[in-house]
């Protein structure tokens, strides 16, 4: 059964959306959260080139994210990001680590601030959180601008990307500003789209445009 996903209304803004999109996946189920979530992490696990990365940088899961923890059993690099005053600063993180993640701000685990700080030379892949994400690759974040700051930066804008939705999240467009850029591609628990919006298995993510078009 293909899951639907709401239109977006052509007047409305982001905050509108994002209040609406937060809402309505805080009111999943928790059985039906993890179900959808374990899907995800399947369709990463199934790509290629996921398994061939040396570092993943991920989230944790805040207001029912998708949960993507089950996939630190199945790879042995994993980076976090630690908000410090506008800035991501990305640490190691493991289960069987010395480092225990703990709230930092806005109440999303992160890790301990003496943790190892990952090597961005050695980044392959940057899985993003979001609101919502359109067919294109653009996302709505929380506002806050931390993902488009680090990711219009250099060398950051150079390393593959993937937004990371539930599919009713997965629109056909968004609302932009002119300092949005399109991931490399999405996956929700119907599949892992790569650059043009269609599902792929074994593909990289596509170079993210500089300027919105």
């Amino acid at each position: 059964m293909t899951e639907s996903y709401p239109l977006t209304p052509p007047q409305e803004n982001k905050a509108d959306l994002r209040r609406r999109l937060v809402k309505a996946r805080q009111a999943i189920p928790p059985q039906v959260w993890r179900q959808k979530s374990d899907r995800i992490c399947a369709h990463l696990l199934n790509w290629d080139y996921f398994r061939r990365c040396r570092v993943i940088l991920a989230y944790t899961s805040f207001r029912q994210e998708p949960d993507l923890s089950p996939l630190t059993e199945h790879h042995p690099h994993w980076g976090l990001p630690r908000c410090v005053e506008q800035v991501l600063h990305w640490h190691y993180w493991s289960r069987q680590g010395p480092w225990p993640l703990q709230p930092g701000a806005y109440g999303i685990l992160e890790p301990h601030p003496q943790s190892p700080r990952v090597d961005i030379n050695l980044v392959d892949l940057i899985l993003v959180p979001a609101v919502a994400c359109d067919v294109r690759g653009y996302r709505l974040g929380y506002g806050a601008g931390y993902y488009d700051r680090l990711l219009s930066s250099s060398p950051w804008r150079a390393i593959p990307t993937l937004g990371v939705v539930f599919e009713y999240a997965r629109l056909p467009s968004l609302p932009q500003d002119s300092w949005d850029l399109p991931l490399g591609g999405v996956c929700s628990e119907s599949g892992l789209f790569l650059g043009d919006g269609r599902p792929r298995d074994d593909s990289r993510p596509g170079q993210r445009a500089r300027t919105v078009g």
